[in-house]
């Protein structure tokens, strides 16, 4: 189980989420994501993105074909 929140960059988020950065900013921007800014960046945490990718089914679909999801079989 991991304790430690893994913080992310938009780009990094947008990578591993298989969506564009513009997505991430939108879920940011109407707080649909757990996120910090540091200095003038946004940092977002990987649980609260994957949540929010699992949200609806073109963001879910988007995930399992092009982001971290297609290297998971199931998600607890």
């Amino acid at each position: 189980d991991i304790k430690s929140i893994i913080w992310l960059s938009v780009s990094e988020s947008a990578k591993i989420g298989g969506v564009q950065s513009k997505a991430v900013r939108r879920a940011i921007q109407y707080n649909l994501v757990k996120y910090k800014i540091i200095g003038n960046r946004y940092l977002i945490d990987l649980s609260s993105l994957v949540a929010y990718l699992h949200t609806n089914t073109k963001l879910k679909n988007k995930f399992n074909q092009f982001g971290l999801g297609q290297y998971v079989e199931e998600w607890k």
